[in-house]
């Protein structure tokens, strides 16, 4: 399954502060029509992710009824990214 959605980056202030995008609603309920059968636990989806020319391997976290993107700082830099920027997200299910 492919999925490609615009969004807004978002930091989580935890302990350790994360960078995501959330996965629109409609693109999150067929993710999760196809989540048991991809899952390795948790409910976490493996996932081949592009931002512009950057690719990587992560994977999606269920949240309040969809999805997050982790954005790695790897991928910020490369792409010169911050948070509110707007990006189009490319994802390939594993």
């Amino acid at each position: 399954m492919n999925v490609e959605f615009t969004g807004k980056i978002f930091i989580w202030r935890g302990p350790a502060p994360w960078f995501f995008v959330t996965v629109p609603e409609q693109q999150s309920q067929d993710l999760k029509a196809i989540s048991s059968f991809v899952t390795y636990g948790w409910g976490v989806i493996p996932v081949l992710a592009r931002i512009g020319k950057t690719g990587w391997t992560t994977s999606l976290f269920p949240k309040d009824g969809r999805y997050l993107v982790p954005i790695k700082a790897s991928v910020r830099k490369a792409e010169n990214l911050e948070e509110g920027d707007e990006v189009t997200v490319q994802l390939e299910v594993h």
